[in-house]
């Protein structure tokens, strides 16, 4: 039976201090991130499928602001307006509410109003041992609170892009697969077009002549006499410079040789990699044997990773990996994770994070800052141990 409101809380504010007292004895100073945020910020970072799911509005002076649909961003920002050096090294934990829409028949797993208790590294560059110092803790506080029988789940967008690296494709193609990596559809279908069509394209010949190769602001002024010339108004958040850019790209695939497919199975066969931490690894050495591009660097820090979390006294045998596992956070630059608990489904991890180095510059400090962070879904946790799961 589920508890009652009054009693829901309690038990939520039971176990954050539990989870809470666990983070701040490891170092990290307890903080609490404005609930109301800047919606830009969000929206332009967060991703396709969590932007559809934000609460968006505009104050009476205009702004248009949303309730946190996430810790981490609050975080990012509260971390810039302390510090004047953004890369200065801080550990912040925090509990509070974040907000998501959901369908009416969501389960107790997927309220609207959910609390997150989690974790945020700035500025630490020792790389592989921040992320497994950030996973040790997390499962320290979820083992805390009661949880015992979980099991880690971590992919590499770092690995990823060695992968796109030792392939030779143009720079544009590259990005292009990563932007569409959040969705493995979307994913697929683009791997498939690179390697069949990448210039088919259906755009008027009159704007297309009037393209200057390499030349963003001379393309972007031909765009707009074009538009003016037709009558056609902007209508959107995308720029003029940003429409150059993207038709630049499509008038140099209209003349590129399509991927070979030495080079898509490649990618395709890596993005297929799943199995223990352990496996997995070997399996990837193996597939990237002769590659060029820095995938040895990308495996050693892979190595270094699972060492370190053994070191910090993990069972690497509870430990899986999967190459096509991202986020539906878009933010993630490199170590990617999830915490699963028995009774939860894939979609329900108890727990997750990531490295996300480029948070803070979209945050406003202009600049690239080594982050590394994870939360709980506290709800969640309770629902796990409610029902003696754990």
């Amino acid at each position: 039976m589920a508890a009652e409101p009054t009693q829901q809380f309690a038990l939520l504010e039971a176990q954050a201090q539990v989870l809470m007292t666990v983070f701040t004895k490891a170092g990290h100073e307890a903080v609490a991130p404005a609930i109301i945020q800047p919606a830009n910020v969000f929206l332009d970072v967060i991703g396709e499928s969590l932007r559809a799911r934000t609460y968006v509005f505009t104050d009476p002076d205009g702004a248009e602001l949303c309730l946190r649909p996430d810790l981490t961003v609050p975080a990012c920002r509260l971390h810039i307006a302390r510090n004047g050096d953004p890369a200065t090294s801080a550990k912040y934990c925090y509990n509070g509410p974040a907000f998501r829409f959901q369908p009416q028949d969501a389960d107790e797993t997927h309220p609207r109003e959910f609390r997150q208790a989690g974790i945020e590294c700035f500025g630490d560059t020792q790389g592989e041992r921040a992320e497994a110092e950030t996973i040790a803790l997390i499962l320290k506080a979820l083992e805390a609170a009661g949880l015992k029988n979980w099991t880690l789940q971590i992919g590499d967008l770092g690995l990823f892009r060695s992968v796109l690296n030792a392939v030779q494709m143009p720079e544009r193609w590259q990005k292009r697969l990563s932007d569409a990596f959040w969705r493995p559809d979307a994913f697929r279908a683009e791997l498939k077009r690179l390697t069949t069509a990448p210039g088919a394209a259906a755009l008027p010949a009159e704007l297309m002549a009037a393209l200057t190769p390499g030349d963003v602001a001379q393309t972007a002024n031909a765009i707009q006499a074009y538009l003016d010339a037709k009558g056609i108004e902007v209508i959107g958040t995308r720029t003029v410079e940003e429409m150059a850019e993207h038709l630049l790209d499509v008038a140099a695939d209209l003349s590129a040789t399509p991927l070979d497919a030495k080079s898509a199975r490649l990618i395709d066969s890596y993005v297929r990699v799943k199995g223990t931490a352990l496996g997995a690894g070997q399996t990837i050495g193996k597939l990237l044997a002769g590659s060029k591009g820095g995938t040895g660097a990308a495996l050693d820090t892979y190595d270094r990773r699972l060492a370190l979390l053994a070191n910090a006294g993990i069972p690497l045998d509870r430990v899986r990996f999967s190459a096509e596992f991202g986020r539906n956070l878009e933010y993630y630059t490199g170590l990617v994770f999830e915490v699963q608990a028995p009774g939860l489904d894939a979609d329900s991890p108890v727990a997750g994070g990531g490295r996300y180095d480029g948070l803070i510059r979209a945050a406003g400090a202009g600049v690239d800052v080594p982050a590394v962070g994870g939360a709980i879904h506290t709800e969640r946790l309770l629902s796990v141990l409610s029902r003696g799961a754990a």
